[in-house]
């Protein structure tokens, strides 16, 4: 006999069966799941089938399947197909579904069709932390990351990638013509002209398909077509990769790293800041919070309209004028007097404001000083033109930029802070997805799968906070009316 722990003989009948809430500890997180849940008002957050109909056969509860789904999410488990299996093995799920087991096609269906109750649910988490008072004093870093999409990168095109697909395919028909030609003029019997024929029609066909294709691609108003998931779009990465994916913009707390918004898009970061910070400030339930952007996020206007909303917001400016290349100055090294209105060019002659124009949409005024620069023994180094002065273009709202930078300059950290707050939600994400590619096409499908992620990764975090137990008691005193 060894001196093991044994266990218990798996057909011995137990004279009182233990209850499955035994096997779930009180500090299981399924157990905050089961309250959140229960708590949310289904029916208002756009859920369907809340009420069910009282003829035909009965459906499974919308709370049901959106406790599979979190908990799913909670446990790296976002499959359709792997959620039917845990439904039937795991104890957890056994506990929190009342030993229901939904097949994969009705969960798949859940997640297709309640695409706003799951974005509402989410919602609702994050009023649930602003009313536990988890946003004070807010400071949101806001960024975006690329999600691999469905779409693989062959079945996307440009337009320069469809012209060069029809050049090699014309090329081949004319190589395959000339064999065929080859094998005409010679005396002997060629036995592979059946196999080049049948390559030659298949190379035929498939040039009538690249030139459709090229034809819907001109039509596009970007210029670039996916033919797996038509939203998904070919955008650079790491590294200046390619990838067919999409672009997730989130706006994470710095004191929390709680996500107090995001959204979804198929575009580059440039032009976001302004939506992604009112989407944050509708969250947090107030106006002036700081905002903080890498210099991807740098546009003049688009700073001008989060300036507006009444938020602070701190994003370094790039340097992309061309002059070192050119082999000119800088345009940093004029250095403007405020009390003047003047520039001061690096000779030390001043540069007055002439007149205001209207360029890409924004009002510039010109500075420029014509004697100065004809005489000027710099002006090689200042600009290429043989006639016409250097000139400087300054935004009429130029001040706040500057006084935007002086900001920054004052705060050395942010660059730090920001990249510490917002890069640690995208890598835990990717990390729960495994490396694959999203499970949903269409911007409207994985705008949810993102919101089930966005959502699972807020309710950890909260546990993480104040632990399972903790955060159970706050939900139950804080629907503990409803439940």
């Amino acid at each position: 006999m060894t001196h093991h722990i044994k266990g218990q003989g798996r057909h011995q009948v137990t004279l009182l069966p233990e209850a499955l809430d035994d096997f779930v500890t009180e500090d299981n997180p399924v157990r905050v799941v089961d309250i959140f849940v229960d708590g949310l008002q289904l029916d208002s957050l756009g859920f369907e089938r809340v009420s069910a109909k009282q003829t035909g056969r009965p459906g499974y509860h919308p709370a049901t399947m959106l406790k599979l789904y979190i908990y799913g999410y909670l446990n790296r488990i976002q499959s359709s197909r792997r959620l039917e299996k845990e439904a039937h093995r795991n104890v957890e799920l056994m506990w929190l579904l009342e030993r229901l087991t939904p097949d994969f096609k009705t969960i798949a269906d859940f997640r297709k069709s309640n695409g706003k109750g799951i974005k509402n649910a989410c919602r609702a988490f994050i009023d649930l932390c602003r009313q536990m008072q988890m946003f004070t004093d807010v400071v949101v870093a806001i960024d975006g990351s690329k999600f691999k999409a469905v779409n693989s990168k062959a079945n996307n095109f440009t337009p320069q990638k469809a012209k060069d697909h029809i050049a090699r395919v014309e090329l081949s028909i004319s190589n395959y013509l000339n064999k065929l030609d080859d094998a005409d003029k010679s005396s002997e019997p060629d036995t592979s002209a059946e196999l080049t024929a049948t390559k030659l029609a298949w190379l035929k066909k498939r040039l009538g398909e690249l030139q459709d294709i090229q034809q819907t691609v001109e039509q596009q108003p970007d210029k670039q077509l996916s033919l797996t998931d038509p939203d998904s779009r070919l955008m650079k990465t790491n590294n200046m990769n390619r990838q067919v994916c999409y672009n997730v913009q989130t706006a994470v707390d710095t004191k929390n790293h709680l996500i107090v918004a995001h959204e979804v898009t198929n575009t580059t970061d440039r032009g976001q800041l302004s939506y992604v910070t009112t989407l944050a400030q509708e969250a947090v339930g107030r106006e002036n919070i700081t905002v903080l952007a890498d210099k991807g996020y740098y546009s003049r206007s688009d700073i001008k309209a989060v300036l507006d909303t009444g938020a602070v917001a701190l994003v370094p400016k790039g340097d992309t004028s061309g002059a070192d290349r050119k082999g000119i100055f800088n345009r940093s090294l004029f250095r403007y007097d405020r009390e003047k209105d003047v520039y001061i060019c690096p000779a030390g002659s001043e540069l007055q404001n002439r007149f205001t124009a209207v360029e890409d949409g924004l009002e510039l005024q010109m500075y420029f000083n014509n004697i100065a620069c004809r005489d000027c023994t710099q002006r090689s180094k200042c600009t290429t033109s043989k006639r016409d002065p250097r000139r400087i273009r300054r935004w009429v709202h130029e001040a706040e930029m500057e006084d935007m930078q002086a900001r920054l300059d004052a705060l050395p950290q942010t660059a730090v802070i920001r990249k510490q707050t917002v890069e640690h939600p995208f890598g835990t994400i990717k990390m729960w997805m495994g490396a694959t590619h999203l499970l949903t096409r269409r911007l409207k499908n994985v705008s949810t799968e993102i919101n089930l992620h966005v959502l699972a990764y807020n309710l950890k975090r909260m546990i993480s906070i104040w632990g399972t137990e903790g955060l159970a008691s706050k939900l139950q005193e804080h629907w503990g009316w409803r439940i």
